[in-house]
């Protein structure tokens, strides 16, 4: 029943896009600053968020983007749009939020979408659900799909021990590194939509 080759196939393939290493010095550097608890609570948060976005694509994906009208490229677009903003206020040390809202929205953007839930992600989990095509299949994908999930709250969760010995010179580091690579990341993302666009103009 279980098909290992699928499994491996596409856990691998999300633990490249979604990245638990590198995700870690950006998860520090939004949620520096806030007590351990509320970041323990954060990073549940973010998986939970990046979990539900990603299985509901799994289970609707081509039918929302049908509905919606949007192309996979206009989605990689928009999330590169939204990390280059985050990125930018990382970059310049514009972090705050509005206290009554600031735990909430960290945890659901950018840390639970685009960054864990990305368009990358989002294709891939797609394609994997759409070729499984025996009940095995589809339990080795969604197998997949919550490992993948646990290994990142895993890394997230015990990346907070990092804080205790870089302190607080340490985190305004790690926030300008974690701005650099997320406007990397962005950059490159719309560079990836831009040239899709094109290619099939």
């Amino acid at each position: 029943m279980f098909d290992l080759a699928v499994f491996g196939s596409l856990f691998l393939t999300l633990f490249v896009i979604m990245d638990p290493p590198g995700i870690t010095p950006i998860f520090l550097a939004l949620t520096s600053g806030r007590p351990a608890r509320v970041q323990r609570r954060m990073a549940f948060q973010a998986v939970c968020v990046a979990f539900g976005v990603i299985a509901l694509f799994g289970l609707f994906g081509n039918e929302i983007l049908d509905y919606l009208h949007v192309s996979v490229p206009a989605l990689m677009i928009a999330g590169g749009l939204l990390l280059l903003l985050i990125a930018l206020d990382l970059l310049t040390g514009k972090t705050d939020e509005p206290k009554q809202t600031k735990d909430v929205n960290v945890a659901l953007v950018p840390l639970g979408m685009p960054l864990l839930a990305g368009p990358g992600a989002i294709v891939s989990v797609i394609l994997a659900v759409q070729k499984a095509g025996t009940v095995g299949s589809q339990i080795s994908v969604w197998t997949a799909i919550v490992a993948i999930h646990v290994v990142l709250w895993v890394v997230m969760r015990y990346s907070l021990l990092i804080i205790r010995v870089i302190k607080d010179g340490g985190v305004v580091l790690v926030t300008r590194l974690a701005g650099m690579m997320l406007s990397a990341i962005a950059v490159q993302q719309i560079i990836n939509g831009v040239t899709q666009v094109i290619q099939t103009a």
